[in-house]
């Protein structure tokens, strides 16, 4: 009973940047180095064995069994550097990743607005230089869009979180989220342009891959799933909006050579509601991945809910011990 259990736990692990920080441009950037990258594979291939997305699928289409140990490796967001240090690697060891592209960032050349915000924050390590340029554009268009004090948001959002501290959060928040799509975006941009200083054209071709690359990956082997196509909170959507999204990005799917039979979401934010998933099941999406924090079982969460671990939640060393999520999972 104990082995039959066992077989229907997955470790999904998620990864966002993984780069060479140390001669990055920013070095500051919330990522995990290549090197320690490299490490956490050696540590995992010690401990879990390595599943491919079609197993997955398999093991919750006909009840198949998975391995002991199982783990899925997910990178999000398509960074160029996941083609640069990430495929080769894995291709060489014989081991799956999957990625899953935001559409627009790629076909259009376009910053994704969480990533502006993270390198606003990575071009300046003096947060309170950010804070305060946020408090001047809250004045600029406090009257026109009828906005809160800046103390307001602040005390409303600035809440430390594992991660990051109360000022990065209260950043996050509020032009992730708080204010009017519209205004956000406005105000990204504004600081995009004045703590970067790069034209977003040039920067976001540096920053995600290309349409060979992507083909590439999936030529070798390498799972491509959905992102959405423009990287926005499903579930603050409409049913109509999130149709238009989840077409567009199997659109991509489909150009890129990726098998839309057996096509997989993940979810931007890990945002999504009940509209979502009705619609993942109406296009005959196979799974979809949060970004809750746990091992995924397989016969007790719903499909369309499966959770995943960040890097940050297993070591980093190749020769580490294992940690209470070896236990759980």
């Amino acid at each position: 009973m104990n082995d039959k259990m066992n077989s229907q736990k997955v470790t999904v692990i998620m990864y966002h940047y993984v780069r060479d920080l140390k001669h990055s441009r920013y070095p500051e950037i919330k990522g995990l180095d290549i090197s320690l990258f490299y490490e956490q594979i050696g540590y995992l291939n010690k401990h879990y064995q390595f599943i491919t997305m079609e197993m997955l699928i398999d093991a919750l289409e006909n009840d198949s069994a998975l391995p002991d140990k199982s783990v899925l490796l997910t990178f999000d967001d398509a960074y160029s550097d996941h083609f640069k240090y990430v495929f080769p690697f894995l291709d060489k060891h014989k081991i799956q990743g999957s990625f899953f592209p935001p559409v627009k960032a790629i076909a259009e050349h376009r910053v994704l607005d969480v990533n502006k915000i993270h390198f606003i924050l990575a071009s300046e390590s003096d947060k309170s230089i950010i804070t305060s340029e946020i408090r001047n554009e809250l004045n600029k268009y406090r009257r026109d869009h009828n906005l809160e004090s800046f103390e307001f948001y602040y005390d409303k959002l600035a809440k430390a979180n594992r991660f990051d501290t109360a000022d990065v959060i209260f950043i996050k928040r509020l032009l992730q989220v708080e204010l009017d799509e519209p205004l956000r975006k406005i105000i990204t941009n504004n600081l995009f342009e004045t703590i970067v200083g790069i034209d977003e054209g040039s920067f976001s071709r540096e920053l995600y891959m290309d349409v060979e690359q992507i083909q590439c990956m999936n030529r070798h082997g390498m799972h491509i799933g959905s992102h959405g196509y423009d990287h926005y909170w499903l579930g603050s959507l409409d049913k109509q909006k999130q149709k238009v999204e989840i077409e567009k990005a199997l659109e991509f799917l489909s150009s890129i050579g990726s098998d839309t039979n057996n096509w997989t979401m993940c979810y931007p934010y890990g945002n999504y509601n009940e509209i979502t998933i009705e619609l993942l099941k109406e296009y005959n999406c196979k799974l979809a991945f949060t970004s809750e924090v746990d091992i995924a079982y397989i016969r007790k969460n719903n499909r369309y809910t499966l959770p995943r671990l960040d890097t940050n939640d297993l070591p980093k060393d190749k020769n580490s011990a294992t940690n209470d999520w070896y236990l759980k999972g």
